[in-house]
């Protein structure tokens, strides 16, 4: 995970050998003051975290409209009764979701992510209003494949962009607004799926058909909003439409290059691409990353089924969904400005377990309703603000354009196979409890806590060692590793 000072000395070949030095002090800056880089930073945020977070906020309705869909009537109409045809559908789309998503990852920065995910968002958006035309479980699951082949360039896409626009303790707040848009998909997405619903027998179509039918329209939309407000990467950002002057981005790259010195374009080089592999902390953020989708997407495809469980009907569960991730979004954006304003991002992890666990095991152990209702709050919020707080944790600890690109790939792709390991342990026939489900999420977030431990050690050791001079980190002799 470190690498000592002798075998960076003189590498030409290695990708974080950028011949530059993070300088302390970020917010200097020879052309503008204090206040003239806050107003520019500030229009990053409108326009760069808003389309980002809003197109996010459909693609996380558009995967997760599945439950809502089950508990409408698709359940019978489909004969997903019969078990494990659910588990299947929702499995299905994170095996090309995992696949795809390196590749997509290059692609976003070789095509410009303007272009790429705005046209990924409106296709996707087409294969929704498809999926409100499937005549069988079988088309379903195709329809899924293929949603999974095109999620897999945002997600990644995103995570890459953003980090590549922010300093490192500016970060965490921002991934942290991109995934609350997204929670309030998840918060609204029960209540317009109940709305949806009631438009059965409307031109002889059933209501949940109507779910995937009219958010595949809203999802088109969103894509071509995302195609004329998107920007591009900080150094070609100027050519983006009315947004920051070639000056003003050049304002940018000076900013990231003080912070870690990896702001300006490196060539496409398939060896610096993949050398990242070799790093095992890569790997650490990745299984971290895998420990906290199981918990969010087994929230997403099986909460308004437990809830069912519970005796509410499919109205209330769909309606109940929503209240939890209220909290989760007051959780994630408190935990985000504690964690730039002090520097922390492990413990802000750490934090976000603990509260899941216990969340988890009231939702699943607890005696009454009500009670588990309550669990459902605490997981929900734990596993939830845990999403940015790990992407946070990975964008401050990498260096290199390309770096990054890998390491945001690993980051969700493995969040896509915590996506597949939700989908198997909550299994049918353990319904309404899933008690083997609960306790899978309850040890992943264990793990959680021992990946966040181990890492925070060697971080520890290895700004202990270039305090002393004994180590370069990542490359330059100024940068250090966020706890």
């Amino acid at each position: 995970m470190g690498t000592s000072i002798d075998e960076k000395a003189g590498s030409v070949d290695n990708i974080e050998d950028l011949n530059q030095r993070a300088q302390n002090e970020v917010n200097y800056d020879e052309e503008y003051t204090t206040a003239e880089q806050r107003k520019i930073i500030h229009r990053v945020d409108r326009r760069l975290v808003t389309m980002t977070g809003l197109a996010y906020c459909v693609s996380l309705m558009d995967r997760t409209n599945l439950s809502m869909a089950l508990v409408a009537g698709m359940k019978e109409d489909l004969k997903l009764d019969v078990d494990p045809r659910y588990s299947i559908i929702v499995l299905m789309f994170f095996v090309p979701y995992v696949i795809f998503q390196p590749p997509m990852t290059v692609i976003t920065r070789k095509l410009g992510p303007t272009i790429f995910l705005g046209t990924i968002v409106i296709s996707w958006g087409a294969i929704l209003v498809g999926m409100g035309f499937t005549k069988d479980w079988g088309a379903m699951t195709g329809c899924r494949v293929l949603l999974g082949v095109l999620e897999a360039g945002y997600f990644p896409g995103c995570v890459y962009l953003l980090s590549s626009w922010y300093s490192r303790y500016d970060v965490q707040k921002r991934f942290s607004i991109f995934y609350l848009i997204g929670c309030v998909a998840s918060a609204l997405a029960g209540i317009l799926a109940f709305g949806l619903s009631k438009m059965h027998g409307t031109e002889g179509i059933q209501g949940w058909r109507w779910i995937f039918i009219i958010e595949g329209v809203i999802t088109g939309v969103i894509g071509i909003l995302t195609l004329i407000f998107l920007v591009d990467f900080p150094d070609r950002a100027h050519k983006s439409w009315k947004f920051l002057s070639e000056k003003e981005c050049a304002f940018i790259v000076r900013r990231i290059n003080r912070d870690r010195s990896d702001g300006d374009n490196e060539p496409f080089n398939l060896k610096k691409f993949l050398l990242p592999a070799l790093d095992l902390k890569i790997w650490g953020f990745a299984m971290i990353f895998l420990c906290t989708t199981t918990g969010t997407y087994a929230i997403a495809y099986f909460l308004p089924v437990i809830l069912g469980g519970m005796g509410y009907d499919p109205g209330q569960s769909q309606c109940l969904v929503a209240p939890p991730f209220g909290l989760a979004g007051i959780v994630m954006f408190s935990t985000a400005w504690v964690g730039d304003k002090y520097r922390v991002r492990g413990l802000v992890i750490i934090f976000n377990s603990v509260l899941c666990i216990i969340g988890l095991a009231i939702m699943g152990f607890a005696q009454n309703n009500p009670a588990r209702y309550f669990g459902t709050f605490l997981a929900v919020a734990g596993c939830n603000a845990n999403i940015p707080s790990c992407m946070a944790y990975q964008a401050n600890n990498v260096r290199g354009q390309w770096t990054r690109a890998f390491s945001s790939a690993t980051l969700v792709g493995f969040g896509g196979i915590g996506g597949i390991i939700s989908s198997v342990a909550f299994r049918e026939k353990d319904a309404p409890g899933y008690r083997p489900g609960i306790w899978t999420t309850i040890a992943c977030n264990l793990l959680i806590l021992v990946i966040v431990a181990a890492l925070s050690l060697w971080f520890r050791r290895c700004n202990r060692q270039a305090d002393e001079g004994k180590r370069v980190i990542e490359g330059s002799p100024d940068f250090r590793y966020t706890i």
